[in-house]
């Protein structure tokens, strides 16, 4: 979850999730009073879809057998570990994006997650908890490294909703929050495992080269790192808020021809 985005002040977005276009309605233009509400589609995509869904799956399906078989090959599975991301990734917050999209309030400020992050509801991503419990059960460890607020109270309301919610290897040296970078936190998973998968829906959960990079050099660099996804890096789509969501959108400079 990352915590510096702010809005773009557009009248229209084209989201791309996993190579899927989602265009901005004409009902989903934003007034300049409520220019969040610019991101009604997205998260109407990324809250209702059945797309998503089959993309979610899909994504916890290819980790599934990947993981089984980096497990066929290793000679102590305990070795392993699986370091996942928490937000849209294992877990879905959107209907706390879309109760402030709907009072107009700037949901990517995030002076609305700390509250949430104490009293909010999250449901598990689809396939989510039947991944973990396979890794689990194969003895593999599970890292959940997320830039939730680190703080004491946060991060115990975080595990508690974690396993409510059913996730195994919850616990507090299990749960690295925001503090200190994510590059530094899978440094301290490596030195006792080989982190066999990362999860994740934005592409710092993978390599610090994405850390706050322009969106020109991270285009580049998913070129550069093209052998890494869907295998050990696994991405899932998340239409509600990135640092893309201020890039400029090309358009087709052809005049506008209405039939």
């Amino acid at each position: 979850m990352p915590k510096t985005l702010r809005l773009a002040a557009a009248t229209g977005l084209a989201v791309l999730t996993m190579g899927l276009a989602v265009p901005v309605l004409a009902q989903d233009a934003a007034p300049a009073e409520c220019q969040v509400k610019e991101f009604a589609m997205g998260l109407r995509y990324q809250q209702q879809s059945a797309e998503v869904r089959a993309l979610q799956l899909q994504a916890y399906a290819l980790a599934r057998a990947n993981l089984q078989a980096a497990i066929d090959k290793a000679a102590d599975p305990s070795k392993l570990a699986v370091v996942t991301d928490l937000d849209e990734t294992a877990i879905d917050n959107s209907a706390l994006l879309v109760r402030d999209m709907q009072a107009c309030h700037v949901y990517d400020s995030w002076d609305t997650w700390g509250d949430w992050e104490l009293r909010g509801k999250p449901r598990p991503i689809p396939g989510a908890l039947e991944f973990f419990d396979f890794a689990d059960k194969a003895g593999v460890a599970i890292y959940y490294i997320s830039d939730r607020f680190g703080e004491p109270e946060n991060k115990a309301a975080t595990i508690a909703t974690l396993k409510e919610l059913g996730f195994p290897q919850v616990s507090d040296d299990h749960v690295l929050l925001y503090g200190t970078t994510k590059v530094e936190r899978r440094a301290v998973v490596a030195k006792d495992h080989q982190i066999v998968l990362l999860l994740g829906d934005t592409l710092h959960d993978f390599d610090g080269v994405f850390r706050k990079a322009a969106t020109d050099v991270k285009r580049a660099e998913v070129d550069k790192n093209a052998a890494h996804f869907g295998a050990d890096w696994i991405v899932f789509p998340n239409a509600t808020y990135g640092e893309w969501s201020s890039a400029p959108l090309t358009a087709w400079d052809a005049e506008m021809v209405i039939k």
